[in-house]
C-alpha cells in the first residue's frame, strides 16, 4: 500500500500548543488548542417590536452556539418553509423599529441598523466589532466586504408576493445581492405551500441579504410605507407607468407577484403606483425572476445616472454594515466579538 501524506491546515496564530507524543514514533505532533469560556445568551429587546408576526425588528436571542457555518437553516428553502423565524438570527447588529420623526421624505433615509451589537450585558459599537473581528479575517475577504458595502443601498427593496416556485425566489435573491439591493421581503402565499428547489440557484445570497417575512401585503406595505418607501407593483393592465419613465432615486419597494395570477388584488389596491416593463414580442410577460432582475437592474442604472452611484450609505452606515457582514462571516466571528466584549466589561470594572 502506498503511503499517504495528509496535510492539515489550521489557523494557529494566537493559539496555545499542546505536544502530543506518539508512542510508535519519535515525532512529536503539535496541535493547536483553543478554549472558550462560557458565553452568555442575548435576550430580546422588548422595546423594539414590529407590527408583523414574521418580522424581526427586535434583537433576536443569539449566542455563538446558535450559529454554524453553512448551516442548513441559512438556505432559502428552510427559510421559506419551516424555519422562517430563523431569518432573524442572520442579522446581528441591533435593528431600528421605524423612521424617526422628520425622516420620512428624505432620499435614502431608511437604514435598519443601530450602531450596537449586543453581547449579553455589553454593547459593542460597529468600530469595536471591526476592531475585534477584522484581524481574524483574510485581507481579501475584508476588501470584498468593503467593495460590496460601497455599492449597497436600502433605497430600493424587493418584495416577492405569493410566489410559489422556490427557484424563482432564489433567483430573485441572487439578483438582488448582485445588484447591491440589501433588503428583500417575502409575502406568504400560504403556510401549506411547498417550495421545491435547491440552494445552488441562490448561490448563498440569502446569507448577505436582510430578509423579512410577512403574512399579508397589508402588513408588509404598512411597515414599508412607515419607512418612507413608495410601493410600485408590477402589472400588465393599461393604467401602468413604464419603468423607464419612473424616477428611481425616490425610495421604492418593487413588488412582483405570483407566477400565474400576478399581483393579488389587495396588493394592487394598496400600492402607490403600478408599473410595467414594455414588451415588444408576441408574449406579454417575462418569467417572474427575470422580471425582478430587469426591474432591479434598471432601478440601479437609473439611480446611477441621476445620483452618480447606486450606493448611498453614509460613512457611519457603511461602517455598521461592514460590522454586520463581518459578524455574518462565520461562527467564529461571533465568538471573537463575545471575547472582545468580555474583555471590555472586565477592563471597565477596574
Amino acid at each position: 500500500m502506498n503511503s499517504c501524506k495528509s496535510i492539515i491546515r489550521a489557523s494557529i496564530s494566537s493559539f496555545p500548543f499542546v505536544p502530543l507524543p506518539n508512542p510508535n514514533s519519535s515525532i512529536t505532533f503539535i496541535l493547536p488548542v483553543r478554549a472558550f469560556p462560557p458565553l452568555s445568551v442575548l435576550h430580546p429587546n422588548p422595546s423594539c417590536i414590529g407590527t408583523a408576526r414574521r418580522t424581526f425588528h427586535g434583537v433576536a436571542a443569539l449566542s455563538p452556539e446558535s450559529l454554524t457555518e453553512d448551516s442548513p437553516k441559512d438556505t432559502v428553502k428552510d427559510l421559506l418553509t419551516t424555519n422562517r423565524g430563523d431569518a432573524s438570527s442572520m442579522m446581528k447588529m441591533e435593528r431600528r423599529c421605524s423612521l424617526s420623526d422628520g425622516e420620512g421624505d428624505c432620499r435614502g433615509s431608511w437604514f435598519p441598523y443601530e450602531d450596537r451589537f449586543r453581547c449579553a450585558e455589553v454593547h459593542l459599537s460597529s468600530r469595536e466589532v471591526l476592531e475585534a473581528v477584522t484581524p481574524h479575517m483574510m485581507e481579501e475577504r475584508t476588501d470584498r466586504f468593503r467593495r460590496v458595502v460601497e455599492n449597497r443601498s436600502f433605497s430600493v427593496c424587493l418584495v416577492v408576493e405569493g410566489l410559489s416556485d422556490f427557484g424563482n425566489i432564489s433567483a430573485a435573491f441572487r439578483s438582488a445581492d448582485a445588484l447591491g439591493i440589501q433588503s428583500v421581503h417575502v409575502v406568504s402565499c400560504g403556510s401549506s405551500k411547498r417550495y421545491n428547489g435547491n440552494r445552488h440557484v441562490s448561490m448563498g445570497a440569502e446569507k448577505w441579504l436582510d430578509i423579512e417575512f410577512w403574512d399579508t401585503p397589508k402588513e408588509c406595505f404598512k411597515v414599508l410605507k412607515s419607512r418612507g418607501y413608495r410601493i410600485a407593483t408590477t402589472h400588465l393592465g393599461m393604467d401602468t407607468v413604464s419603468i423607464y419613465d419612473m424616477d428611481w432615486s425616490c425610495p421604492t419597494a418593487i413588488v412582483v407577484g405570483n407566477e400565474g395570477r400576478g399581483i393579488c388584488d389587495e396588493a394592487l389596491e394598496l400600492s402607490d403606483l403600478r408599473c410595467s416593463i414594455p414588451m415588444n414580442g408576441m408574449v406579454d410577460s417575462f418569467n417572474v425572476s427575470v422580471a425582478a432582475g430587469i426591474l432591479m437592474h434598471h432601478a440601479v442604472s437609473d439611480r446611477t445616472t441621476r445620483l452618480g452611484s447606486h450606493g448611498d450609505l453614509s460613512e457611519a452606515e457603511k461602517e455598521i454594515l461592514m460590522a454586520e457582514f463581518s459578524l455574518r462571516h462565520s461562527r467564529s466571528s461571533i465568538s471573537i466579538a463575545y471575547e472582545f466584549a468580555k474583555r471590555k466589561q472586565h477592563s471597565s470594572s477596574f
